[in-house]
């Protein structure tokens, strides 16, 4: 048995993205690659002028996006001739592999936008493989209820709960935990994974080891080990998500993630003469 410590906590930087989004991000700053995750960005307002411009079209090759809204509703449109709509509690998850070209845009003038995206690395033998969605509804998602918690499952199993996502090779655990207060979260994890804890809202305390403050909005680093327990000091959400480590060499090239710089330039060129998407 080995109690899960934490290592670093970060709070994440302001940032924007496509046509100006407003977002905080973590993962793909400090730290710059959590294997295998590449990036995480919060992004959430009231305020359209945040938001309005969304994600116009743009290119993907070698990773995977998983799109978790927690409010609002984007329409998304990509190159293999998938379109929809996605609303609140609903996650994509997108394995993008040799290339897609895909936009993401609110489908919303006014009110609240708030969600989550995640970059997954994809390892050598999957990068080049042909793109494919898993769609999760979020009336179609596992909740496990109990007096102390409210746990959404993503991915892995809690309890009864288990999450659509299968037979994925970094054998990732998701979940949205509401964490009453002075209650605990308590959760077994394999201790090859890395693992980390995105805390939403609330105040929550992990491990048996001192560490400073951890409030709203804060990217918390996991050590390795097998016992996750986290106590909420007031009325917490967060998410916790892990996965198994891919441990190969990565090269970046903004939305493309290859394992050398050459398969960038390469990615580069293909979207550039109109070979991008297979």
């Amino acid at each position: 048995m080995s109690n899960i410590e934490v290592k670093k906590i970060i709070n994440p930087i302001l940032a924007s993205d496509g046509a100006g989004v407003k977002l905080k991000r973590s993962i793909g700053v400090e730290p710059d690659y959590f294997d295998p995750f590449l990036m995480l960005d919060e992004f959430g307002s009231e305020n359209k002028d945040d938001y309005i411009g969304g994600f116009p079209p743009h290119p993907h090759r070698g990773i995977e996006t998983v799109t978790y809204m927690l409010q609002g509703e984007f329409e998304h449109e990509d190159s293999t001739g998938g379109k929809g709509r996605m609303s609140s509690g609903d996650v994509q998850w997108m394995k993008t592999g040799s290339g897609i070209i895909h936009s993401e845009m609110p489908a919303m003038s006014e009110g609240r936008l708030h969600g989550f995206q995640l970059w997954i690395n994809m390892p050598a033998k999957l990068k080049m493989s042909k793109p494919d969605y898993i769609y999760i509804d979020a009336d179609k998602m596992s909740v496990h209820k109990d007096g102390d918690k409210r746990v959404k499952v993503i991915a892995g199993k809690f309890e009864k709960a288990k999450g659509p996502v299968k037979g994925h090779n970094i054998e990732p655990t998701y979940f949205d935990v509401e964490l009453n207060k002075d209650k605990e979260f308590n959760f077994k994890l394999p201790i090859t994974h890395n693992t980390f804890i995105y805390l939403i809202n609330g105040e929550i305390e992990i491990g048996t080891k001192n560490h400073k403050e951890v409030k709203d909005s804060t990217l918390i680093l996991l050590d390795k080990g097998e016992d996750l327990n986290v106590r909420a000091k007031s009325k917490s959400k967060f998410l916790v998500i892990s996965g198994k480590p891919i441990n190969e060499e990565i090269a970046r090239g903004g939305p493309f993630v290859m394992n050398t710089k050459s398969e960038i330039l390469q990615a580069v060129q293909d979207y550039h003469n109109g070979t991008f998407v297979k």
